[in-house]
């Protein structure tokens, strides 16, 4: 998917909800274990249900792989069902590859052909040749960690040699790289206080921002930090949303966070058109 289009989606749906499919079959609902593969049948359940809310999915590859061949296999369901029902929406997989550059190759190879992701999250540690392999794709995203919302981001991402901060530098530095126009960068919604510093750096750059929900982020202030434009922000949610119920209502639940979401996300565009 392209920038144009997916900027056009979050206009339509006035929403930059980025759904977080981080599912875990000991936290979804007992009523679904009955199914062939309770996993994909929660995923389906909760994309048919609030795919006119949300502009992107972000499924965390390690909630699959710890099942083996099998969790791979819901994980290939799972993103072949939203690019047959659903292609409007921005798939990221949330993987964090990164490695030199013939392996990265083959990362590149496999979510962004075999699996037909949108976007994949990548390392920048190893630099520039471990991540241009992933940039080479022209209709696709690479999402570059530049300041995350764990508590140990503080242990290197703040680092300074007295010129600049790491997480800075970072991103000065990809800006650089053959294919940087396919680049968008992750940074937290619990570090929003720094993202108008990552916003001056990349202006038209998209942010993937998770840490809204449980993490505690706010809203509020990443739109106001990091809005541009074109909006330019993709906002996570997954626990707050895909484990607000358990019982039978569990979509109705669900369905009502996420509304919430979007709702004061209509609202903070239509302030920033004011």
């Amino acid at each position: 998917m392209n920038i144009n289009d997916l900027v056009k989606e979050i206009k339509r749906k006035k929403s930059f909800l980025c759904l977080g499919l981080d599912s875990d079959i000991s936290k979804i609902p007992s009523l679904l274990l009955n199914d062939p593969d309770p996993v994909f049948s929660f995923n389906k359940m909760m994309l048919d249900s609030l795919n006119e809310l949300i502009t992107a999915v972000k499924i965390n590859t390690a909630f699959y792989e710890e099942n083996g061949s099998k969790g791979w296999v819901t994980l290939e369901k799972t993103i072949n069902y939203i690019n047959l029902k659903y292609p409007e929406i921005f798939t990221i997989a949330d993987a964090k590859r990164g490695d030199i550059g013939n392996t990265s190759n083959k990362y590149a190879k496999a979510f962004f052909e075999t699996l037909s992701f949108d976007s994949i999250t990548v390392s920048p540690y190893m630099g520039n040749d471990s991540v241009e392999p992933f940039l080479n794709y022209k209709n696709n995203h690479t999402i570059l960690l530049a300041l995350t919302s764990n508590n140990g981001s503080k242990d290197f991402q703040f680092f300074s040699n007295n010129s600049n901060i790491l997480y800075k530098e970072v991103v000065n530095r990809s800006k650089k790289w053959k294919g940087a126009e396919n680049l968008m960068y992750v940074v937290g919604a619990t570090k929003s206080d720094y993202i108008n510093e990552i916003r001056a750096i990349v202006p038209n750059s998209f942010l993937l921002v998770p840490g809204v929900g449980f993490q505690g982020g706010s809203l509020k202030k990443t739109f106001e930090n990091g809005a541009n434009k074109q909006i330019g922000l993709l906002v996570n949610s997954s626990r707050s949303i895909i484990y607000a119920g358990n019982e039978s209502d569990f979509l109705e639940k669900s369905y009502s966070v996420a509304k919430s979401y979007q709702s004061e996300m209509e609202d903070l565009m239509n302030n920033l058109n004011d």
